[in-house]
């Protein structure tokens, strides 16, 4: 164990017992778990701004005072997180009902302008959030335009398909209300919900705010949670825009995937800009 991970742990009362284990899901950050004599902690090790970050979003999560649980962060040092390490177990009955409330009590804590104070990460890829006050500015200027850019650079974006996505960006305030802006979680994909004995659980946040949609986006674009889920969630019927909104918010991660993994997202991109342009 390097020395200065040793110095960190020690600093914030924390007594190593063994050795690092690795975990899956490391695909960007090299990830721990670790026995210690106060309890098994998760580790982080990845440059120093990912990580500062993600502690300040997991902070954030659980200064919202949801029902839904995050991992204390416990230390933080160069290039090392240190994180409580929550026990997974199977999905009970009403696990799903609860994170939809969960989820529904997050999005309610708002704010005036859309973005967050520092820029943070969506999995490798930067996320600049210098904040702005109207949602559709924020979705055009901070999400879409600035990954069309980076794909149409890296060359999986073809001329067409980018005008296609240039002009969904431009046509936002068309149809496309502002909202208040709700704090979100912000790469919600369903590797990060883990089901707990105390209720469900959201790890590895890049939170900002904006369109609450954006998580519930997330959520259905690689699964879908149940009925329960949702009926939680919107507590009533659903809004009549739902479907647009979604294909609107996968964008974001798909063109992500599509940048970071190649052109095998490209379908996938070209699926939902023919949805929306069907609404």
């Amino acid at each position: 164990m390097q020395a200065d991970l040793v110095e960190l742990l020690e600093r914030h009362g924390l007594t190593p017992q063994g050795e690092l284990r690795p975990l899956g899901g490391g695909d960007i950050a090299a990830v721990y778990r670790l026995t210690t004599a106060q309890g098994a902690v998760v580790i982080k090790h990845d440059a120093p701004a990912r990580l500062a970050g993600e502690a300040e979003g997991l902070q954030a999560l659980r200064a919202a005072g949801t029902r839904l649980v995050v991992p204390v962060v416990l230390a933080q040092g160069e290039g090392w997180l240190v994180m409580e390490a929550l026990e997974a177990v199977s999905r009970a009955a009403g696990d799903e009902a609860r994170l939809g409330e969960g989820l529904r009590e997050l999005h309610a804590r708002t704010g005036s302008e859309h973005g967050w104070p520092r820029d943070n990460a969506c999995g490798s890829t930067p996320q600049p959030n210098a904040p702005l006050a109207d949602g559709r500015a924020f979705q055009r200027e901070r999400r879409l335009l600035p990954l069309v850019e980076a794909c149409r650079a890296r060359g999986v974006l073809d001329g067409r398909l980018r005008s296609r996505l240039e002009a969904i960006a431009h046509g936002l305030e068309g149809w496309l209300p502002d909202a208040p802006a709700s704090l979100v979680h912000g790469d919600l994909w369903s590797g990060n919900v883990l089901f707990t004995p105390q209720g469900p659980a959201i790890i590895d946040p890049a939170v900002y705010r904006h369109y609450p949609e954006v998580d519930l986006a997330m959520l259905t674009l690689f699964g879908s949670p149940g009925e329960a889920f949702f009926e939680a969630y919107w507590n009533g019927a659903a809004p009549a825009d739902w479907p647009r909104r979604e294909a609107l918010f996968q964008l974001y991660p798909l063109l992500n995937h599509l940048l970071l993994f190649g052109g095998a997202y490209r379908s996938g991109v070209e699926r939902t800009v023919a949805r929306l342009e069907a609404a």
